[in-house]
């Protein structure tokens, strides 16, 4: 258990995912923009990533993050730690006001805040310190090989991980106490039942359903991108590093 975890439930916990709920974006996406326009010679390992993406299925989500990182191949620690901690206060413009209200009310309110996050850890843990969570937790990513080893923190590797971190008295009936979670993904649903209650942000259909049939608020905020199309544009720019921020995660922007 990390040290700076109280011993003592407190009054309530806030458990919030990333990706899509903080941010309309996958944080993967433009981090890898922002390292490429700093670091341009590692776009050339791109090809590697779409050669894999027929086996994507037999791969899983943590084969194909694993390729889609080997971007990162020999980068220096030291360069990537500051690189992460520049592109968590860049992103800060991004986070979406009506989420940062619901975070300081919970805050103000003297709940433990978790940031769970399926992004990996080496630059979640500095957006969770820019946001002030008291525990921040993200994908291990042990980089080195060319393909890095991972632990995929998504879907039941999240609520694991809470329940080998957490003192046995944050939980009740196999529930965290007094706890309200935050999401915009049905991948994020074994989380939920960790929670009373939930918020989910741009639902899709599905969890949409469930949201409404919990009692659940769902929250529905504007995106950076208008259609299918103007997405798409913004992802091919962020994989290629094209253009100073096709992501519109700047207020400038």
């Amino acid at each position: 258990m990390p040290a700076d975890i109280p011993a003592t439930p407190p009054v309530g916990i806030a458990l919030f995912d990333l990706d899509g709920t903080l941010i309309a974006w996958d944080c993967q996406l433009l981090f890898r923009h922002f390292i490429i326009r700093r670091e341009p010679w590692r776009a050339v390992f791109l090809p590697v990533f779409f050669a894999f993406l027929p086996l994507a299925g037999l791969l899983g989500a943590g084969g194909m993050k694993r390729i889609f990182l080997s971007y990162l191949w020999r980068i220096d620690p030291q360069v990537l730690d500051r690189y992460s901690r520049e592109f968590a206060a860049s992103l800060m413009p991004a986070i979406y006001p009506p989420l940062l209200e619901k975070l300081e009310r919970q805050r103000q309110a003297g709940h433990f805040l978790i940031l769970a996050s399926a992004s990996p850890e080496f630059y979640v843990r500095h957006i969770g310190r820019e946001l002030s969570f008291d525990l921040t937790l993200g994908t291990p990513v042990e980089l080195g090989p060319f393909f890095p080893d991972l632990e995929n923190h998504k879907g039941r590797a999240k609520v694991e991980r809470l329940q080998r971190l957490l003192p046995a008295a944050y939980f009740e009936n196999g529930k965290l106490r007094r706890c309200h979670g935050y999401t915009d993904s049905c991948a994020d649903l074994p989380m939920l039942t960790l929670c009373d209650t939930a918020t989910v942000v741009n639902p899709s259909p599905r969890l949409a359903a469930i949201a409404e049939s919990s009692g659940w608020e769902i929250v529905r905020l504007a995106r950076p991108w208008k259609s299918r199309i103007t997405f798409a544009v913004r992802v091919v720019a962020l994989l290629f590093g094209i253009g100073r921020d096709p992501g519109g995660i700047s207020k400038s922007a």
